[in-house]
């Protein structure tokens, strides 16, 4: 993951999720077990400007903050049981969609985490407070049910669709007046679940 200065056209600042890794594995590994590298396959930038997520083929989320010329991670967290392909941020908020090659679409509200962090003794920025909703589903399984903090780290999912298919793209927009996501996958369809506001 780069930041680049178009200006000048160099990276100003560039990490390795493969280095970065310091967590151990969760349980022991057996002889010839696979795990998935943290290649990133998705970045989306909040609307702050100085926020941003990651997401990643060891089916990980990362969100880093921009501090002038360097980025620090903020948090990470897994709820994707494969590579996470998708990551957006919902406009003036901090709730993320993610989707991953397992089929499933996740929301996670990372603003409590995020807001902790900036009320350190640093210079602050005005944040706007996110939108608070509830989520319906139509077209896929929305399981409300998340399972322990431990899976997911400090922040868990609000909402989990099993959509079946792996997720090559995602959207939160706004529809006729009420937030949808938009999701692309293998088919040729386009499909949309409404989310409706909390």
């Amino acid at each position: 993951v780069m930041l680049w200065s178009l200006q000048k056209a160099r990276p100003l600042w560039i990490t390795n999720l493969q280095e970065d890794e310091t967590e151990e594995v969760e349980g022991p590994q057996s002889p010839g077990q696979l795990l998935n590298p943290a290649l990133a396959h998705s970045i989306s930038v909040a609307s702050c400007g100085n926020i941003f997520s990651c997401g990643a083929e060891d089916g990980k989320v990362r969100i880093f903050r921009v501090m002038g010329v360097k980025c620090e991670q903020e948090l990470g967290f897994k709820g994707h049981t494969l590579g996470v392909s998708q990551v957006c941020f919902l406009p003036e908020s901090y709730l993320l969609l993610t989707g991953g090659n397992d089929g499933k679409i996740m929301l996670w509200d990372a603003s409590s985490e995020i807001e902790k962090k900036q009320k350190s003794p640093t210079k602050r920025t005005h944040r706007k407070k996110p939108k608070k909703g509830a989520c319906t589903k139509q077209g896929g399984n929305t399981n409300a049910s998340v399972t322990d903090e431990e899976e997911h780290g400090k922040i868990l999912p609000k909402l989990n669709i099993e959509h079946g298919e792996k997720v090559n793209w995602l959207l939160g927009t706004n529809i006729k007046g009420h937030q949808n996501i938009l999701v692309a996958d293998q088919t040729s369809c386009i499909s949309v679940y409404p989310l409706n506001e909390f």
